[in-house]
């Protein structure tokens, strides 16, 4: 009919839209109109092709648009407000839907004090280390303490844990941590990455959490660094692993024999871990640029012995090689292309600092050993 031809010629620009709020007037993927279809008091999601469309809905999208109703829903987005990407999680997807057109939070200022205000306090189900078992811990999140606490008791005068917020980092992983709203939170322990996996039933609270984290990482980086552009800080807030999975590796020596283990390679910092949620890394390796005799190679070396995967990947460090094998060819091809992503990427002036266990900015050129 001639609506739907109108609002064809309308969506022509964006990525294959199938679907479009006659309420919002918005044109929607696939995945974004489920999230939408649970907001149906708000939007209403019909087929672009096969639904039926009076004048007036066509009119109306004809005459919004998703421009326009970016220019009326995210008015005052805050800089470190996480905006997702197709690929992230649904938590993240839905969050930010809802928080556009159901609380219209990015209209109203006040509607962002949860996550803005520099302070935050709640209740999170926390993963316990030894046991594994999630137990509920009281966290204050504090930016005039430059910190995020985490009590064992309710009642505890002094923290458990205290993460300074310039080591900190916070990347959802559902899938890890077997939760929908499961959340990896990293800071640095006695110069050693430690990890506490977190989650909460309500997953507006999990994103608040994870935006008020982002807010205070950004006001202490524009304290530290006065003269930087927001453009320039808000990459450096948070940041999600750029390769997560299981390898095998074998020790220093290349004799011992190859051990699975679940590696994170987390931007020059490839760690690997007995299990996916333990608390510290087993050891882990800094990776360099090709200008500093970093190299990536495909296979292993002839006199090899030890391992059970058949497609090996080597890398090559001003010290030493190591050594890793993948269970698959495509598994092998993704870390190749991951590890040369970073070996081609130049290393910046604060990489150069000499401590491998720097802060989320400040990464350093040492070659770290994998150990047992």
């Amino acid at each position: 009919s001639a609506g739907p031809r109108k609002l064809q010629g309308l969506f022509v620009c964006f990525a294959d839209p199938d679907w479009a709020s006659c309420t919002l007037g918005v044109f929607l993927c696939q995945s974004c109109s489920d999230i939408h279809r649970n907001i149906s008091q708000i939007s209403k999601v019909k087929s672009i092709l096969l639904a039926p469309w009076s004048d007036v809905e066509v009119e109306f999208m004809l005459s919004n648009g998703n421009d326009a109703a970016k220019a009326k829903y995210e008015q005052k987005v805050p800089a470190f407000y996480y905006r997702p990407t197709p690929t992230d999680c649904l938590l993240l997807r839905e969050q930010w839907i809802r928080a556009r057109y159901e609380r219209k939070e990015f209209v109203c200022v006040e509607r962002q004090e949860p996550y803005s205000s520099g302070y935050r306090e709640g209740f999170l189900w926390k993963r316990g280390r030894d046991k594994g078992q999630f137990l509920s811990r009281k966290f204050i999140l504090s930016e005039r303490d430059g910190a995020l606490k985490y009590f064992n008791k309710h009642d505890a005068r002094e923290p458990k844990a205290l993460m300074k917020i310039h080591t900190l980092n916070a990347s959802f992983q559902p899938e890890k941590i077997g939760q929908p709203h499961g959340l990896q939170i990293t800071y640095l322990k006695n110069n050693s990455t430690r990890n506490i996996f977190v989650y909460h039933e309500d997953g507006k609270e999990m994103v608040d959490w994870f935006n008020a984290i982002r807010a205070a990482r950004f006001h202490y980086l524009q304290v530290a660094f006065p003269g930087a552009y927001d453009t320039d800080l808000v990459p450096k807030l948070t940041r999600n692993y750029i390769k997560e999975g299981y390898m095998e590796k074998t020790g220093p020596k290349h004799t011992e024999g190859f051990k699975r283990r679940w590696f994170t390679l987390d931007d020059r910092r490839l760690m690997y871990f007995k299990d996916p949620l333990d608390a510290y890394a087993r050891g882990e390796v800094f990776i360099g640029s090709k200008e500093n005799s970093y190299t990536v190679l495909p296979g292993l070396t002839p006199s090899t012995q030890g391992y059970h995967w058949q497609y090996g990947i080597t890398i090559v460090t001003p010290d030493r090689k190591f050594l890793f094998t993948c269970e698959t060819e495509e598994e092998q091809r993704d870390w190749m292309a991951a590890f040369q992503g970073v070996v081609n990427r130049p290393m910046l002036p604060q990489e150069y600092a000499g401590n491998c266990h720097g802060s989320a900015q400040d990464l350093a050129n040492t070659t770290c050993t994998l150990v047992e």
